[in-house]
């Protein structure tokens, strides 16, 4: 995947009430074109006067979830960015309401790739859990402990369904 290609010149809305978080992510995202807003008067502005490819949301501190809502309802591709929200319950519910992808804030620095993979789903018409989930999955594995996924299994047998047959759709376009 040409990340840099995928990225250059996007429009991205960063949303985190943590100044250092913010400036990495902008370093990160350095070939895209970025707005910032650290509450969530500030994003609820920046989303009323601007069109953007793709947002990254806090959960915490921002009211990532009501943000959620509200890019969905523009088809802004989101993904939710969290450190103190980061349990099974908050994976679930970021699923559930529509995120892209669900990434925890020690995965920053791979932040360019997330948000390249969920650009191309989105280009092909998909939403994707397919690749950012795989990664982090084995972290989840560890943080959560074992057996983490039973206590909503239909959930994620579905979840898990839907995996595959996203990776075969990937496997026959190669």
């Amino acid at each position: 995947m040409d990340m840099q290609g995928i990225l250059e010149n996007k429009k991205v809305l960063l949303v985190d009430d943590e100044p250092d978080i913010l400036e990495t992510l902008e370093e990160l995202l350095y070939m895209c074109s970025v707005d910032t807003a650290s509450t969530f008067e500030e994003a609820i502005d920046c989303l009323k006067n601007n069109t953007y490819d793709v947002a990254v949301l806090d959960i915490m501190g921002v009211k990532g979830y009501d943000l959620l809502k509200i890019t969905n309802r523009m088809d802004i591709p989101s993904l939710m960015l969290t450190a103190h929200a980061l349990t099974p319950d908050n994976l679930k519910q970021s699923i559930e309401q529509g995120a892209d992808a669900y990434v925890p804030k020690d995965k920053l620095a791979d932040i360019s790739m997330y948000v390249a993979d969920i650009l191309t789903a989105r280009k092909e018409g998909k939403k994707s859990h397919v690749t950012w989930f795989s990664l982090l999955k084995p972290m989840f594995d560890k943080l959560f402990g074992e057996g983490w996924r039973k206590t909503d299994r239909d959930f994620w047998d579905e979840f898990d369904e839907k995996q595959i047959s996203s990776r075969e759709d990937i496997q026959k376009m190669e």
